[in-house]
């Protein structure tokens, strides 16, 4: 699943995992589920993901490693019948 993972996709965090806001420094806990986007890749065992607001401002950007991402999918994929 994680092999799939490319630049500029969309993924979500499996486990909550500790941050620090992008500008300011201070704490965050980005929880299981939070969204971002990858931004860069690490041979495909880590991605650099950053996370954003509704308003697309970052406040995270990180590496993660493949194991705690799993990819999302905006449209579903075509099957034999």
């Amino acid at each position: 699943m994680n092999s799939e993972i490319q630049m500029h996709d969309l993924v979500a965090l499996l486990e909550d995992v500790a941050a620090r806001h992008f500008t300011t420094g201070s704490p965050l806990m980005l929880r299981r589920g939070q969204i971002g986007t990858v931004v860069m890749t690490y041979d495909s065992s880590a991605f650099e993901v950053e996370f954003s607001d509704s308003q697309g401002r970052a406040f995270a950007l990180m590496p993660v490693p493949a194991g705690k991402l799993m990819l999302l999918h905006d449209a579903p994929a075509a099957i034999a019948a």
